[in-house]
């Protein structure tokens, strides 16, 4: 298979950006991108989009950019496993020789200046009907709610702990505090996370990731042509996807494995490596058990230990494995599977400031959707495949 490369980055202010439309902020994230890459809009001849609460941006998009005689045009949503799923696609359609030079972008507004940021992602009482009405009655009505049972099932079965959650929340506040995007830069403890209020049980304020408004692109093209182009390019290893249809039935494996079982080892093995030749971890922490459970089944760890795993310190400043450099989106901010994806492209590049960590050789970058329900696996590098 031809090599491919990011070789554009695009992002728009994040965080309490209020005033523009998803489209806007996308076109803006796409021709940042353009413009990172050294690339003239009119190069692009693919563009994947990726919706977000809103339903926005959709193929407009192309319109709105003044993009013609594309060779891709395309509105992909697997939720937070997307970004990984639209540079996954670019690249294959680019190993094909079907197009040279694909945008990859997401963009979303949830954010209101007249309401909570958890308001953003709760289902209005009229969207509820049949068994889902009796759950929304009982008061189980919120993605948090659904996390906060597949961690208390990870617990019951492994005995992870509140504080081993904890810790993953306090090594991802170290790493923001070096990100001048970051929402969230003022250090926490363990301290400061147990006594956060709580959201559901056994979920904390601090398990819990940002709302954020914004947008992030990406430029995916060939290696060689990567090359040539204004900023260093990152190479595309290897990728995967995992949508693992979890029942909430008995004997169900909900909460103890995720699609990063599916996806990692596709991923890795696309690559030609192994988890320990693997340096550092970009990871979809939308709560800080996402994290946990990822790492055990992408096998940093073995099944049941990634709790003792993130309380080593391995994951913080420091650590043995890097993760969440950028402060994620526990601290930084929450543009879906963007977030993890844009910090592996600031690290890769060394661009990482006061945050950079000394091992990014090969990173892996990880994006999940729904409540464990999709899954998508990056392998991305500063080096050509095989080469460290």
């Amino acid at each position: 298979m031809a090599e491919t490369a990011i070789a554009g980055l695009g992002m728009t202010e994040l965080g309490k950006v209020y005033g523009r439309s998803p489209r806007r902020l996308a076109a803006q994230a796409v021709r940042a991108a353009a413009a990172d890459a050294g690339l003239p809009l009119a190069d692009l001849d693919g563009l994947i989009v990726a919706p977000g609460l809103s339903g926005s941006p959709g193929v407009e998009l192309a319109h709105t950019l003044g993009l013609r005689d594309l060779r891709l045009l395309v509105q992909m949503n697997s939720l937070g496993a997307t970004a990984g799923a639209m540079v996954a696609h670019a690249a294959s359609t680019i190993a094909a020789g079907s197009a040279t030079a694909v945008a990859c972008v997401f963009a979303d507004t949830p954010l209101r200046p007249d309401r909570t940021a958890g308001a953003a992602y709760h289902r209005d009482a009229r969207e509820w009907h049949g068994l889902d009405g009796l759950r929304a009655a009982l008061g189980f009505r919120s993605f948090t709610a659904s996390y906060a049972l597949a961690a208390r099932r990870h617990m019951a079965r492994y005995g992870t702990t509140s504080e081993q959650f904890g810790a993953i929340a306090v090594s991802t506040r170290a790493w923001a505090a070096g990100n001048p995007l970051a929402q969230l830069r003022d250090p926490i403890s363990l301290r400061d996370h147990q006594e956060s209020r709580w959201i559901v049980e056994p979920l904390h304020l601090l398990d819990c990731c940002l709302v954020s408004n914004g947008g992030i692109a990406v430029i995916v093209t060939g290696a060689e042509r990567a090359r040539d182009l204004a900023r260093p390019p990152v190479y595309v290893w290897g990728w995967g996807q995992g949508h693992p249809g979890h029942r909430l039935e008995r004997d169900s494996d909900f909460g103890l494995t995720t699609g990063a079982a599916i996806s990692g080892p596709a991923a890795m093995k696309m690559a030609g490596v192994t988890p320990a030749e693997i340096t550092m971890c970009q990871l979809y922490d939308c709560y800080t058990y996402t994290v946990l459970v990822s790492l055990e089944d992408y096998g940093f760890c073995a099944k049941g230990e990634g709790g003792p795993f993130a309380a080593s310190g391995a994951l913080g400043p420091g650590g043995s494995l890097p993760t969440n450099t950028g402060g994620g989106q526990l601290s930084a901010y929450y543009l879906w599977g963007m977030t993890p994806l844009s910090e592996a492209v600031i690290q890769a590049r060394r661009d990482g400031g006061e945050r950079q960590a000394p091992r990014g050789d090969l990173i892996l970058v990880s994006g999940n959707g729904g409540v464990l329900g999709h899954h998508s696996t990056l392998l991305v590098g500063p080096r050509p495949r095989g080469r460290r």
